[in-house]
């Protein structure tokens, strides 16, 4: 190592050695990993546990700045505990279901007590001293009530904290700065604006009032011990900004391994600001209590700020179970399978024709023949079908669906082809049991799934223009040429006759507006549920990427998206995409939860020709 780097990773003097933390570093040691490394697993674990460490060691053996001498960055966080924590964590929930997400719910409920600063790994036992000695110091003038005064603009809600409360706070603040800088040799800066509780940032204009009569259901008088929590984080996320990449990936770091590389965008997910932060040690305000001994304190690993399960988690856990036990009515909405023109283009029917106007595969991801439509196959130039790959796709879902123990009870599609096509191979695959097997015992269980019944002999596809794609977004000037039922019965679809749409084919209309879109999808879902009885199973939605969206916000409650959200949202829905509603019938409203099965991601193959390969030879 340098020079500067084995005075960064110094040894701790016997002085300043406590015996905890001998206890951490010596069985790391003794497996062999470097001084240096192991200090840093610590401070990057909030210096728990031992098996934390090695863990996080584990996951980053590729890491490539795992020698490099970067320390932590660390931040000082005034918390709220008990009843209070509750209804701000309840704010947090309901402004996000009905304003969408903004800033604030990047982190938790905080009170900013000073600037990142940084400390050297083998130096941050003595910010846990630091922090008691500041904590005890305070301790006796800490306000028993700490008042909140609501201030909102037009792009900030949050909670002031003034007068001599707010003096007391910063003493505490200065405090630290003053011990961090005498025991860990730290520049801290302690927080000179206005002490605030960010309730909301940077949202639109236009939420602002139903998120000042979400805040006022706050009372600040809540029952409530603060607590002061020292986080840290690894300086390679600070203000990272994620990086476009080619369509679908993105370039970025790695959390749990700290290794950068391209990121699938359908398959990850960009963490949240306080998913980076790593909580190290607490001290309450209001109980007398020695730090090293809070069990909260020092061993937690949460990351929320939570330094136990609220009774709100609690029961949220308790309802979870009792979904297992009761059938719920539920909405799953997925995106159809992929479609010829996205791989071959808009030109894909002439690659298909024959000179006499024939159907023609040229590739295996074609498939091997098309429905029979009244008008020939120039009808399908505006309503293309389902690719080989698309029809694999959706059967695959509907494995994945049988074997999740979901059960459709009723299908609604749009009717374009390729939504028709999707729902039909997603229920070929969903099977009702037949009658017991009277064979011995261990072939009884595969005799009797032999038996089974296809699903997509017995439910009928209920054919929904109201859901069919924003007319925007259609190449051609006119209503596409969908497929008529009698032509869908002849193709083999099972479709359902007597269904009455909430909104006739002839209704779509090519200059749609973005809101007129969103009407008529709220509408159809309207009747989509009328149409269910309210003890139904699963509603399947074979839809395009937008219905991700319009089609279930309705069922939330929630206003329309801005139309330029929207656009950006639903262009990244890949295929088999899905989100899945559930009706909450104590509360009386529909949540958006996990859907019952996994992500569908693989790779792209390009056309391949062997002629250019040899001659390439």
């Amino acid at each position: 190592m340098a020079a500067g780097e084995t005075q960064l990773y110094a040894k701790v003097s016997n002085k300043l050695k406590s015996r905890s933390a001998s206890s951490l570093l010596d069985p790391l040691l003794a497996m062999g990993f470097p001084a240096h490394t192991a200090l840093k697993a610590l401070a990057a674990t909030g210096r728990k546990t031992a098996e934390e460490a090695c863990e996080w060691l584990h996951a980053h053996c590729h890491d490539p700045s795992l020698d490099d001498p970067i320390p932590q960055e660390y931040a000082l966080f005034l918390c709220p505990t008990g009843s209070l924590l509750e209804k701000l964590q309840e704010f947090w929930r309901e402004s996000r279901r009905q304003c969408a997400k903004n800033r604030a719910h990047e982190v938790f409920p905080h009170v900013t007590l000073c600037d990142f600063f940084t400390c050297e790994d083998q130096k941050v036992e003595c910010l846990y001293e630091a922090l008691k000695r500041a904590g005890d110091r305070a301790l006796g003038s800490f306000p028993a009530t700490v008042p909140l005064v609501l201030h909102s603009s037009i792009s900030y809600l949050g909670f002031f904290i003034n007068d001599s409360p707010a003096d007391v706070i910063r003493g505490f603040a200065m405090a630290f700065a003053t011990e961090a800088s005498i025991l860990a040799d730290c520049i801290v800066k302690p927080c000179t604006k206005q002490l605030h509780l960010t309730l909301a940032n940077k949202f639109y204009p236009h939420h602002q009032r139903t998120l000042e009569q979400l805040a006022r259901s706050i009372q600040p008088g809540h029952s409530c011990q603060w607590t002061a929590s020292l986080y840290s984080r690894d300086m390679r996320f600070v203000h990272y900004q994620q990086e476009e990449a080619s369509e679908g990936w993105a370039i970025g770091t790695s959390q749990r391994t700290g290794c950068r590389g391209f990121l699938p965008e359908n398959y990850t997910e960009r963490a949240s600001e306080a998913d980076t932060w790593v909580r190290h040690r607490t001290y309450t305000f209001g109980l007398a209590m020695d730090l090293n001994s809070r069990k909260d304190g020092g061993t937690s690993g949460r990351r929320n700020g939570d330094s136990c399960p609220s009774p709100m988690s609690r029961s949220l856990s308790s309802s979870q179970v009792l979904q297992a036990t009761i059938v719920r009515r539920s909405v799953l909405v997925v995106h159809h399978g992929e479609r010829l023109d996205q791989i071959f283009g808009k030109s894909w029917l002439q690659q298909c024709s024959t000179p006499d106007g024939k159907f023609y595969r040229p590739d295996l991801n074609v498939p091997r023949s098309l429905p029979r439509r009244s008008n020939g196959i120039k009808d399908f130039e505006n309503d293309p079908p389902l690719s080989s790959c698309g029809i694999f796709q959706s059967r695959l879902a509907g494995e994945a669906l049988l074997d999740s123990g979901i059960r459709v009870t009723a299908v609604f599609a749009s009717p374009a082809l390729r939504c028709v096509q999707t729902a039909k191979h997603i229920l070929e695959e969903q099977r009702i049991p037949g009658p017991p097997s009277r064979k011995d015992r261990g072939t009884r269980e595969q005799n009797w799934r032999d038996q089974e019944l296809k699903l997509e002999r017995k439910l009928k596809i209920r054919v929904e223009p109201g859901i069919f794609e924003w007319m925007k977004w259609e190449a051609s000037k006119t209503t596409p040429a969908f497929m008529t039922l009698e032509e869908l019965k002849e193709a083999n679809f099972n479709v359902d006759p007597e269904y009455r749409p909430a909104i006739p084919s002839s209704s779509l209309m090519p200059a749609e507006s973005y809101e007129d879109y969103v009407d008529r999808c709220a509408v159809s879902m309207g009747r989509i549920i009328g149409s269910c009885p309210p003890d139904m199973g699963v509603i399947l939605i074979v839809s395009h990427s937008s219905a991700l969206d319009s089609c279930t916000r309705p069922l939330l409650g929630l206003p329309p998206r801005e139309c330029g959200d929207f656009a950006q949202l639903v262009r990244k829905i890949p295929s088999l995409g899905m989100c899945f509603c559930e009706e909450n019938k104590e509360q009386g409203q529909w949540e958006l939860v996990n859907p019952p099965v996994k992500t569908l991601t693989h790779g792209s193959n390009s056309a391949f020709n062997w002629r250019n390969w040899i001659s390439a030879s």
